[in-house]
């Protein structure tokens, strides 16, 4: 009898097993399905996987693509519905959240006009696409027939982003009228005579030797002949819609609530954005003690330095005093590159395991130079072939202040961006998730890294020191003024001196900053959302393990698992400082 039972249970057992190994292949199968679904979708972004199945081709964005996404997204999410998660191991389950997760939110975005802004203060399909030569490894004949064949395709995909736009102001979802002022240069900077000035020459002037030089002169008028006939004509036929179409149709209220359903849809890009279920009300509220937090840690180093002025005065001597801006952009790319590099020494005493894939500098390109940010970071395309590069703005030198160089620098790249990112890249886990940016978890990493710069040695002028204030207080700021315009009907103006009253960023940086909050709504809000809650897991597990509370493990179990939402996070955060108990 007691043979029976074992034989029994053991068979028991192996039916368990089959089962779980029978749910854990159709996750797995749903998970490849998409993946391969996406990659078809977004064939430009395949390309830089090295897919090159998929090379010449741009993605669609009519409605009849937009649908097909929709009912692809519900078919999914229908056969997850028949997955048991409890049935997946750890890892799988994790998976599964995540994958969860994001198809939900892609659901929930559907419902709302979030497509018909296709265009912000600051970006633009015109302007990605311009951006792709940058960004792409030219080292073998296909990457520039993949290049080819992407700018045969771009009035194609022009003229359905603009057919976008055209729904956008037939239904009244355009854009605020002053945050979209000079615009047009974005577009009209592309618009050349002489097609080896044009930025989408610069893959033609240099070539890896492998290319002969006979086919080397034939890509070269291949390409010429593309830029003439098919890329500038777009450019000058988007100039065209955009001058006498868009941006006389833009609208004449600042808030996104103003617009019909603006309300919810606000409310929508609070949770797709901060992964939270927080309220503007509650945001606002967190952003205002934040700003006195801040002018409280500011008041200090005022007075640390000697200054004896006020708040204000103290900020228009750091706006206006020559000592703290670069001479040239040579002299401000060549101190951006020194904290970057000095900074890469430090790594080891913050981390356990550190990325492969290098980051580079560059210049933000001329032609968005002056209505973007101060800097950006790119991340490599995935495929080894390039590296992840962080962009410095090298225009209007006087509002470029070099106080703010090292939190800029760890921020965009290490161990803020460049960091986070690369190791995403190389962990061991589904490709959905290698790519995956919630916006919470990246910029609010990214600004906790900030920080990280005081435990290593950094900030030891404390003008520099009051710079990764004021970036800080500029993210809190942005809990204020985002929430502010966007629910409580304050003005552009009103939002713009709330910041110069509490930030020494310029007044140009802010107006750009403040037109970003206004086109690109929620948006702005992860960051401080995303490193408050990062830095309050780091203070419970100090406080929980006290002396066995390790930093590197810490860094190394937040990244560990790339970009979650921050429920997800607070979970595994949690459970890892259970087993270190």
């Amino acid at each position: 009898m007691k043979k029976i039972l074992l034989a029994m249970g053991l068979s028991l057992m192996l039916c368990v097993g089959a089962l779980a190994e029978s749910t854990t292949e159709r996750f797995q199968k749903i998970l490849d399905d998409h993946w391969a679904t996406y990659l078809s979708e977004y064939p430009a972004f395949a390309a830089r996987l090295g897919h090159h199945e998929y090379n010449g081709r741009l993605s669609q964005n009519t409605a009849q693509a937009r649908e097909r996404r929709r009912n692809y997204n519900a078919e999914i999410l229908t056969r997850l519905a028949a997955i048991n998660p409890d049935d997946l191991k750890e890892a799988a389950r994790l998976n599964y959240d995540v994958f969860r997760s994001e198809r939900l939110m892609e659901q929930e975005s559907a419902q709302f006009p979030g497509h018909l802004f296709a265009v912000t203060n600051r970006e633009g399909w015109h302007m990605s696409f311009a951006q792709m030569p940058g960004n792409m490894s030219f080292l073998e004949q296909a990457d520039y027939e993949n290049y080819l064949g992407q700018m045969a395709d771009y009035p194609r995909f022009n003229d359905e982003n603009m057919a976008v736009l055209q729904e956008a102001v037939d239904k009244g979802y355009t854009q605020y009228c002053p945050s979209m002022a000079g615009y047009e240069t974005s577009i009209s900077s592309h618009v050349v005579t002489d097609v080896t000035k044009s930025v989408f020459y610069a893959p033609f002037r240099q070539f890896p030797g492998k290319i002969s030089p006979d086919k080397q002169k034939e890509l070269i008028t291949r390409g010429a002949k593309l830029i003439k006939d098919k890329v500038i004509p777009a450019y000058k036929k988007f100039y065209d819609f955009y001058q006498t179409v868009y941006a006389p149709a833009c609208r004449k209220t600042v808030g996104i609530a103003s617009l019909k359903g603006g309300k919810d849809y606000y409310a929508h890009l609070i949770r797709y954005f901060t992964t939270t279920n927080m309220t503007p009300d509650e945001i606002h509220q967190k952003g205002l003690s934040e700003v006195k937090r801040l002018r409280g840690e500011m008041a200090k180093i005022i007075k640390k330095v000697g200054f004896k002025g006020s708040f204000k005065e103290f900020i228009t001597f750091l706006r206006t005093d020559p000592r703290f801006y670069a001479n040239d952009p040579q002299d401000l790319m060549e101190k951006a590159a020194l904290i970057a590099k000095r900074m890469d020494g430090q790594l080891p005493k913050l981390f356990g395991f550190l990325p492969r894939n290098p980051y580079g500098l560059k210049e933000i390109p001329a032609d968005i130079a002056e209505k973007t940010t101060t800097a950006y970071y790119m991340p490599s395309g995935g495929n080894g072939k390039t590296a992840g590069n962080y962009f410095v703005n090298t225009s209007l030198l006087k509002t470029r202040p070099l106080y703010t160089q090292e939190a800029l620098g760890f921020h965009e790249a290490v161990p803020g961006h460049h960091l986070q990112i690369a190791i995403q890249k190389e962990l061991d886990m589904p490709m959905f998730r290698k790519y995956a940016g919630f916006t919470a978890f990246v910029e609010g990493w990214a600004l906790y890294s900030e920080r990280l710069g005081l435990e290593v040695g950094f900030y030891t002028d404390p003008y520099s020191d009051f710079g990764r204030l004021t970036y800080e207080m500029w993210r809190a700021c942005r809990l204020v003024v985002d929430t502010g315009m966007h629910t409580k009907g304050w003005s552009r103006q009103r939002a713009i001196d709330y910041m110069v009253a509490n930030t020494s960023l310029s007044i140009h940086n802010i107006t750009t900053e403040v037109d970003r909050y206004i086109t690109w709504p929620g948006q702005a809000l992860a960051y401080k959302i995303g490193e408050l809650r990062i830095t309050a897991l780091r203070e419970r597990a100090q406080r929980d393990l006290g002396d066995k509370f390790d930093l590197r493990a810490f860094h190394d179990t937040v990244l560990g698992n790339g970009a979650l939402p921050i429920a997800i996070l607070e979970k595994i955060v949690t459970d890892w400082i259970h087993t270190q108990k």
